[in-house]
């Protein structure tokens, strides 16, 4: 939960310089630099890494360890801290599924709750009741209905406070990261006699968006913007006014912020994004109902928004090299025209299970991420024909029996996981010619299988599931004997029960009353 030394150079420079600092309210700033000259240091204290990328801040920012200045980003920094301390007592971010599982399921008890209010607001007063004893009834009726909806709705809204308190932690980042910015640009520090001032950097409009959009207002309708490589830093919100636009690339720029009037490209089937300074879309994306190709790669992206899944003519979505932990919810329910999906060198740890809906993928690069596992369904995905998996390292260990149902599956990278074995299922992969299982500590199939190739794989999997459903069948055939066996005797058993009872009722009927015999005189004869 520490602030990240790579999105947050100098947040995590100044929390990491003054670690024993205890953080005091403004009104104590020169006991706090009395603190901070005291403690000031030339040895590293965070490892040699950090030590490396804090000396390279302080070149581009020379008077960063300057005592006035780093008490006055300690002050800056106390909400940081303070929230910092919260979360390590409340525990990591919750899952994306699992959060808005939780906002659903609220929704849901609140809507019943209303519904039961409502029911009670309308009710009529039956005659003869009195008119507060009927009123204080109602009353009971609403607080029952509501304790017990905010009893089910507790543990929900209590996941839900926890994702938004993460969320807020991380805007208090940025807003932190931007304020010690500011204070480092506005401070006035002396240095050998002179006065030294960092200026902020402007925004500026470069002069061939401008052109484009001056030609735009003639009337042409341009179908094909190319600004690639240009160090924007800024794109005009009137930009959104190229109706006519099909294909836009912006990639190889300096961009932050792309402006919601990105939804007035109505049109627009191709848009390239990638390697910017973006940390975020805007939800507006999801009005670009045409948009069949979208490139934001080797961004600063936390997540996809959730509109995204409403760019239903997506065929090809390339989110790779970002920061993204989750991809939204529903982006599998919508998202069914997908055919390629390359969200590799992230920090992914599940999939939605929604992906698995995602019938016309083809291609799923997802290596270098966190994954732990992948969703049981995923043999939905019949046309699926590569799947890279590769470099999940601790994470990934194993694989789910539905794995085998992937008929078209062509190329399977697994290696660099912990992969103990394969699914028995394995085997039914017929068009799988290319096959990477390096680096697992495999045991089935053992090492010298593996050696031998993706086919020799396929076949020791396969006789293997044939050696256990023959032993399964074998064990079904022994049940069944049992079984036999055991109904013939209960049926042996029966019968004789039946006959020892046949003749105990047949003696019975000889012997009269008070036990004397009744039997035949013949019987009785002397021979």
């Amino acid at each position: 939960m520490d602030p990240n030394p790579n999105r947050f150079p100098i947040l995590s420079y100044v929390m990491s310089r003054i670690p024993q600092i205890e953080l005091k309210p403004k009104t104590d700033y020169e006991l706090v630099m009395n603190d901070i000259e005291q403690q000031l240091s030339p040895s590293p204290s965070h490892g040699s890494n950090s030590y490396n990328s804090q000396a390279e801040l302080k070149k581009q920012m020379p008077h960063l360890s300057h005592p006035k200045i780093l008490a006055s980003m300690t002050l800056a920094v106390s909400d940081v801290a303070q929230t910092r301390s919260i979360l390590q007592t409340l525990g990591p971010r919750p899952d994306h599924e699992a959060v808005d599982t939780a906002r659903t399921k609220i929704f849901e008890i609140e809507s019943k709750l209303s519904k039961h209010l409502e029911h009670i607001v309308l009710a009529p007063r039956p005659d003869g009741v009195d008119r507060l004893e009927w009123r204080a009834e109602q009353a009971e009726k609403e607080k029952h209905y509501r304790q017990a909806a905010e009893k089910e709705t507790h543990f929900c809204k209590a996941l839900v406070q926890l994702d938004e308190l993460h969320e807020a932690y991380e805007k208090l980042l940025k807003d932190t990261e931007k304020r010690l910015v500011k204070i480092y640009d506005s401070a006035t520090v002396a240095n050998e006699g002179q006065e030294v001032f960092v200026p902020p950097i402007s925004e500026e409009v470069n002069e061939e968006v401008v052109g484009i959009l001056q030609e735009e207002s003639t009337g042409k309708g341009l179908e094909r913007v190319e600004l690639s490589g240009r160090q924007l830093r800024f794109l005009p919100k009137e930009f959104g006014r190229l109706h006519g636009l099909v294909v836009l690339n912006l990639s190889n720029n300096q961009l932050e912020v792309i402006p919601d009037s990105i939804a007035g490209l109505e049109n627009l089937q191709e848009l390239y994004l990638s390697t910017n300074l973006l940390e975020s879309l805007p939800d507006s994306i999801g009005l670009l109902l045409n948009l069949k190709m979208l490139d934001v790669s080797t961004n600063k992206l936390q997540a996809l928004p959730d509109t995204i899944s409403h760019c239903r003519s997506l065929v090809e979505l390339d989110a790779s090299f970002n920061h993204l932990t989750y991809l939204p919810t529903n982006i599998g329910y919508e998202l069914v025209n997908l055919q390629r999906l390359s969200i590799h060198f992230n920090k992914i740890r599940s999939f939605p299970s929604s992906i698995c809906e995602m019938r016309s993928l083809r291609h799923l690069d997802a290596y270098f991420n966190e994954i732990n596992s992948l969703p049981y369904a995923i043999g939905r995905l019949k046309n699926l024909e590569i799947l890279n998996l590769s470099s999940n390292f601790s994470d990934l260990t194993e694989l789910p029996y539905s794995i085998g149902e992937l008929s078209n599956l062509r190329e399977l990278d697994l290696s660099n996981n912990q992969i103990h074995a394969l699914p028995d299922t394995f085997g039914q992969l017929e068009n799988l010619t290319k096959l990477n299982l390096n680096l697992n500590p495999l045991v089935i199939p053992p090492t010298e299988v593996v050696n031998k190739g993706v086919e020799a794989v396929k076949q020791f999997m396969v006789q293997r599931w044939l050696d256990i459903l023959a032993e399964e069948e074998e064990k079904d055939m022994i049940e069944a004997n049992n079984e036999a066996q055991t109904g013939w005797l209960a049926r042996s058993t029966s019968w004789l029960n039946r006959v020892v009872s046949d003749v105990s009722e047949s003696v019975s009927g000889y012997v009269g009353p008070g036990g004397n015999s009744s039997r035949d005189r013949y019987l009785d004869q002397q021979l």
